[in-house]
């Protein structure tokens, strides 16, 4: 007999699970709502010690007690994070971990990094440090609890009992650490996504084929996955299909993502054009790529370019009187999130390495950084590190530091955001290929700046040179059609490079025709602003 334990979010306790569970009871399984130590337990009142180690110990103590033989753990939301931490002691316990509309925490997260309000988020971030005393975390208000997930299909009477019954949240459980030894990373894991909150099985797909590499996981085949048509909280708004999906997991059914064990990966598969090496200078997270002296910056075919019509005079245009006058400089902005253990590091990736090489090749220098985008908080340290690899180019003395491109691919695109605001004059064009332009949905974590789609409306006649793919995740294409229409309302300058038949991150994965000359008319382009 299969025994569930379920462990609910923020505020709730195991009454949350009432009709959910009652299903389960009806099928024959025996099941476990959680009410941990301070969510509505007269008995297990919240004290000062209270935190994130208190409830893991709770669902600890939970599994001890059963005497099924499988067990099926199930988080939801923030009771993930004691879900993960119960697994990692009691391993031999587990038979399947549900993830249910919950984040991917990893050791040493804090609860608080998936908290979808920015205002509890950044409160939270200045409560106390260990062993001090913080304020618990007051339940939302009938219609404050849109701003921790979609209350889509719960009935009125039902988010109106979730109001009345849910409790203050300890601090302390959001802002302590999870902490992991790896002893359940083999358990077989089921993801139950509610599509009304964001998630769906396209977008895990587009992680495991196209994101960062630290989703490969996800195609384990003990990884399954199932869509509710629904809101962030199933077991109040489809109780019964819920119970249905948690039968099903526990049987090892559900979606499985597939990618072939021997298959490279995509970021790592070789670029598309046969660009000749060209010398690298690897400065701390920065690499630059340099163009062969004297040639002349050479952007052929392109409006302006050298030789062209009306053609403007060009740094280094005249470069066999002066070989040593500085160029022009692409830098180049990996996307992201991207975990900071992942090897090779971006700027190693052959993409990257191949746009700096081609941009060399053309005259002008290629530059390719590390930055520490490696979670969605993590967008202003990101920005920093860029705006200091964009001042140490600018001061190389074999750079123009007048001349400046910035181009941004993926979810680097949100970074775009400060200078689309306000951009200096030094900058001459930027560049974005298959960008996100705007937070994905889960993306509450991305602090308020980074938003292109309103940014650009102070970008005035900065140039914007836009590759799209046709084959785009349905989600990030929304967010370049948003900012393709509010650029147009307010006349900013974006050309589109269209690939129709591109994916996400086609510069090594489509080796076609077309894929070729989008980068190739992208290059141009750009380098084409650079010398006007």
């Amino acid at each position: 007999m299969t025994a569930f334990v379920l462990v609910a979010g923020p505020f709730t306790g195991g009454w949350v699970w009432r009709e959910a569970a009652a299903r389960l009871e009806e099928s024959g399984a025996e099941v476990y709502p959680a009410t941990l130590t301070g969510m509505g337990d007269p008995a297990r009142p919240a004290g000062p010690g209270t935190d994130l180690e208190t409830h893991i110990e709770d669902v600890v103590r939970l599994i001890d007690r059963i005497d099924a033989p499988e067990v099926v753990i199930v988080g939801h939301d923030y009771g993930i994070h004691p879900v993960l931490g119960a697994a990692d002691r009691r391993p031999e316990r587990i038979a399947r971990i549900v993830y249910l509309d919950a984040g991917l925490p990893q050791d040493g997260d804090p609860a608080v990094a998936l908290v979808p309000d920015q205002a509890v988020r950044e409160g939270l971030l200045q409560q106390p440090g260990p062993g001090e005393s913080g304020g618990p975390v007051p339940p939302p208000q009938y219609d404050e609890w849109q701003r921790w997930g979609s209350t889509d299909g719960i009935p009125p009477e039902a988010l109106a009992r979730m109001t009345r019954l849910a409790v203050p949240q300890p601090a302390r459980t959001l802002t302590q650490p999870l902490r992991l030894t790896g002893a359940a990373s083999g358990l077989p894991t089921t993801g139950v996504l509610c599509t009304a909150n964001g998630s769906n099985i396209e977008m895990v797909e587009f992680l495991v084929t196209s994101g960062p590499p630290q989703f490969r996981w996800l195609a384990d085949p003990r990884v399954t996955f199932f869509e509710l048509a629904t809101g962030h909280w199933p077991m109040l708004s489809s109780p019964g299909e819920l119970a249905g999906v948690l039968l099903r997991a526990a049987a090892g059914e559900g979606h499985r993502v597939t990618a072939a064990a021997s298959e490279q990966p995509p970021h790592l598969r070789s670029f598309l054009l046969d660009v000749e090496e060209r010398p690298r200078e690897r400065v701390g997270q920065m690499d630059l790529y340099l163009p062969e002296l004297p040639d002349a910056l050479d952007v052929p075919d392109a409006p302006g370019a050298p030789g062209a019509p009306g053609a403007p005079d060009l740094p280094g245009a005249d470069a066999a009187q002066d070989a040593g006058r500085p160029r022009p400089a692409v830098v180049f902005v990996h996307g992201g999130p991207v975990a900071p253990d992942v090897r090779p590091t971006p700027r190693d990736w052959p993409a990257y390495i191949g746009y700096c090489r081609y941009v060399a090749s053309l005259g002008a220098v290629g530059v390719m950084l590390d930055h520490r985008l490696h979670g969605l908080s993590d967008y202003a340290r990101a920005a920093e590190d860029v705006a200091a690899a964009v001042e140490r180019v600018r001061a190389d003395p074999r750079v123009d530091g007048d001349r400046i491109a910035l181009w941004y691919f993926s979810g680097g695109g949100l970074l775009s955001a400060d200078r689309l605001a306000e951009p200096p004059p030094w900058l001459r064009c930027v560049a974005m290929t298959y960008p996100v332009l705007a937070p994905l949905p889960g993306w509450g974590l991305v602090e308020a700046r980074f938003r292109p789609v309103q940014a650009v409306g102070a970008a005035g006649q900065l140039p914007v040179v836009l590759t799209r793919v046709g084959l785009e995740n349905a989600a990030i294409a929304a967010t370049v059609e948003e900012f393709l229409s509010a650029a147009e309302n307010c006349g900013a300058g974006v050309e589109v490079v269209d690939v129709p038949l591109g994916h996400h991150g086609f510069e090594t994965i489509d080796h076609t025709e077309e894929a070729r000359d989008a980068v190739e008319r992208a290059v141009r382009s750009v380098l084409g602003h650079l010398t006007s």
